[in-house]
C-alpha cells in the first residue's frame, strides 16, 4: 500500500474527503427528492430508437431494473453488470442476440472487471439479509462511489504541481460537477474506470511504472478503451532509458508496458469473440466502423439544424460541445501532460467512431485533460463561478431524466 500514499498530501485528504462525501449524500438524495416531486412527459424522443424504450412501462419484464432497493441508481446498462455479478454472463434473465455464430447473452457485449468487484463486494452485504438483486445493487453503488473517491485523489495528484494545493481540489471537484457526472454515483463502470486509468496516470507520473501497469491491466478488463494506457506507459519508460546503452535491466523496466496488452489478449481469448458479435449484432458498434459513424453523424447533425424534434437537437448538440470540449482540452494539454493527452484523444477518438454517435458526453467522463484544461480556465474566479453554475444545472437535468430511466447517454 505504500506505493500509493503519495498520491494525496495529507493536509488535501480531509478537504477531499469532505467534498466527496457531501457528494455523496447531495447526489443519491437529489434523486430521491426529484423522484417524489417530479414526473417527466413520457416517451423521451432524444433518440429515434428511445421512445419504445421509454414509455411508463418499458422496464417490465426486466428483473434486474425494477427491483424497488436503489432503484434510481440503475437503469440502462446498469442491468448487465447486475447481471452478471450476481449470476453470470449466461444468464436465464438477460435476452439472447441472434448473431452468425449462434445465439449469445446480450451480457457478452460487457466488460468483467466491475462486476467482479461487485461481486466481491456483495459477498459480506450478505448478512444484510437483502434479496440477491439488491445485494448486488448496493454492491454495483459503493464500488462506484468508493471509486470516484480514488479517481479524485488522482486526478489531485496529477495537477498539483502545476496548479497548487487549491487548484488540485479545483480539479477533482470538476470532475464532481461535471454534467455527465451522475454516472459515478450509479451502477456503471465509470467510475471504476476513473479510479484505474487515473490512479495509472498519476503512478507514472511518479516513475511507479509496475505498479501503473497493474493499474492499467485491470482497467482494460473494466472497458476497452483502457488498453491505449500502453501509450502513457510507454511515453514514461522511454523517458527513463538511453537507448544507446539499452541492457537487460532497462528493459526488464520496460514489462509493464506489457500489462495492458496482456490483459486485452487474455480477455479477447475468453469473451472477444462473443464480445464482437453481440456489440455488432445488436449495439450495432465495433472498432473503428466508419461507415456507421459517418451515417450516424450525418443523421445527427441533420436532427441539428431541422430542430424537427427539439429533444433530439438538444441531446445532440450535448453530444456534440462535450466532443469538442474534450478534444481541444486534450490538443491544449498536450505540451503539459503529453502521455495524458494522449491517452484522452485516444479514448474519446475509440468510441466516437465505433458507430452512430451516442453517449459520448459520458465517455468524456475517463478523459482527464478535460478536468484539468477546465481546472486551468478556474484560476479566474468568474469563470470557476460560471461554469459550476452551469454544469450543476446540467448535472441536475441529466441526474432527473436518468433517475426516471429516460435516455442521457
Amino acid at each position: 500500500m505504500n506505493c500509493f500514499a503519495f498520491l494525496v498530501k495529507p493536509g488535501s485528504i480531509r478537504t477531499l474527503c469532505s467534498i466527496w462525501l457531501s457528494w455523496v449524500v447531495i447526489m443519491l438524495g437529489f434523486q430521491m427528492l426529484v423522484e417524489a416531486r417530479f414526473q417527466p412527459y413520457r416517451p423521451d424522443y432524444a433518440l429515434r430508437w428511445t421512445p419504445a424504450e421509454t414509455a411508463k412501462n418499458s422496464q417490465k419484464g426486466k428483473a434486474y431494473l425494477v427491483e424497488p432497493f436503489m432503484n434510481r441508481q440503475v437503469s440502462w446498462d446498469s442491468e448487465f453488470y447486475l447481471s452478471i455479478a450476481t449470476v453470470g454472463y449466461d444468464d436465464p434473465e438477460i435476452r439472447n442476440v441472434n448473431t452468425p455464430e449462434g445465439r449469445f447473452s446480450m451480457n457478452y457485449a460487457f466488460f468483467p472487471f466491475y462486476p467482479a468487484v461487485m461481486r466481491v463486494i456483495r459477498q459480506p452485504l450478505r448478512l444484510l439479509d437483502l434479496n440477491p438483486i439488491a445485494t448486488t445493487t448496493l454492491a454495483g453503488v459503493l464500488v462506484s462511489l468508493v471509486s470516484t473517491l480514488f479517481g479524485m485523489f488522482a486526478l489531485y495528484d496529477l495537477t498539483r504541481d502545476e496548479l497548487g494545493e487549491s487548484g488540485g481540489i479545483r480539479t477533482a471537484f470538476y470532475l464532481l460537477i461535471f454534467p455527465s457526472s451522475f454516472f459515478l454515483a450509479q451502477v456503471y463502470t465509470e467510475a471504476l474506470f476513473v479510479a484505474l486509468a487515473f490512479g495509472c496516470l498519476a503512478l507514472i507520473h511518479h516513475r511507479r511504472l509496475f505498479w501503473a501497469g497493474l493499474l492499467a491491466g485491470l482497467a482494460t478488463w473494466t472497458r476497452a478503451t483502457g488498453m491505449v494506457l500502453v501509450v502513457p506507459l510507454g511515453i514514461a519508460w522511454l523517458r527513463t532509458i538511453d537507448l544507446q546503452s539499452l541492457n537487460r535491466q532497462i528493459i526488464y523496466r520496460g514489462l509493464p508496458i506489457l500489462f495492458p496488452v496482456t490483459a486485452y489478449l487474455i480477455w479477447s481469448h475468453f469473451l472477444g469473440n462473443q464480445f464482437s458479435l453481440v456489440e455488432d449484432s445488436w449495439f450495432g458498434r465495433g472498432l473503428f466502423d466508419f461507415e456507421r459513424f459517418g451515417d450516424g453523424t450525418r443523421q445527427a447533425w441533420e436532427d441539428i439544424k431541422s430542430g424537427e424534434v427539439l429533444a433530439r437537437r438538444v441531446y445532440f448538440l450535448l453530444e456534440l460541445s462535450a466532443v469538442l470540449l474534450a478534444f481541444g482540452a486534450c490538443l491544449l494539454t498536450l505540451r503539459s501532460y503529453p502521455g495524458v493527452a494522449l491517452f484522452g484523444m485516444m479514448a474519446l477518438v475509440i468510441p466516437l467512431t465505433s458507430g452512430a454517435p451516442q453517449s459520448l458526453i459520458r465517455y468524456v467522463l475517463v478523459i482527464p485533460s478535460l478536468f484539468i484544461f477546465l481546472s486551468r480556465l478556474g484560476r479566474s474566479a468568474a469563470f470557476d463561478r460560471a461554469w459550476t453554475t452551469g454544469s450543476i444545472l446540467l448535472l441536475s437535468m441529466q441526474t432527473a431524466l436518468f433517475t426516471f430511466d429516460m435516455w442521457v447517454a
